[in-house]
């Protein structure tokens, strides 16, 4: 099953909050934690691509995820921050942030720690749930963050910015369709 292999691949997770709820992201995924910055705003891009930020010198893509979830957009305080992480598509790394209202800590969960996935209620696709980290008497949401976005989203979101200049890709449903001129 291969939920249960990447569940035990890794135990350790970085914490996080969002709208209120904690989640969580497998460690080895996490490159880097830093402050909510500058995020330049791309036109054209769907609302939970919050813009790019500028990671020494590298243009990356910023999510919110909570937009993404259905939640209120993320309203930047002191302690918002990006978690940096690297995602699997299609067999090649793609560097992303994920914004957060606060990062809370790192946890390690043994096997008998977390619980399948619910079968209903989550704010988020069972599909983007790799189990439910009991911790502390709560649960932890914990996100298979390399399906929390489609593959067709990533590659959008990643293709926002090209050697040549912003690139919206037509057939990833980001721009609007203009009145068809033949």
């Amino acid at each position: 099953m291969q939920t249960a292999t990447a569940v035990t691949s890794s135990n350790q997770y970085l914490t996080f909050f969002l709208a209120g709820d904690e989640y969580a992201i497998g460690i080895l995924q996490v490159t880097d934690i830093i402050e909510c910055g500058a995020v330049t705003k791309v036109p054209g891009t769907p609302a939970w691509i919050r813009g790019v930020h500028n990671l020494r010198g590298a243009v990356v893509p910023v999510i919110d995820l909570a937009v993404k979830f259905g939640l209120p957009p993320t309203v930047v305080t002191r302690r918002t921050c990006i978690v940096i992480v690297e995602l699997r598509v299609d067999d090649e790394a793609m560097i992303m942030g994920v914004m957060a209202d606060a990062v809370h800590q790192v946890v390690e969960l043994g096997a008998d720690d977390i619980q399948p996935p619910p079968a209903f209620g989550p704010r988020v696709s069972v599909d983007c749930i790799l189990g439910m980290g009991s911790t502390g008497g709560k649960f932890i949401v914990i996100l298979d963050i390399d399906h929390v976005l489609s593959s067709t989203e990533i590659l959008a979101a990643g293709a926002t910015v090209s050697e040549g200049g912003i690139v919206i890709p037509e057939e990833a449903g980001v721009l609007p369709q203009l009145g068809a001129q033949e």
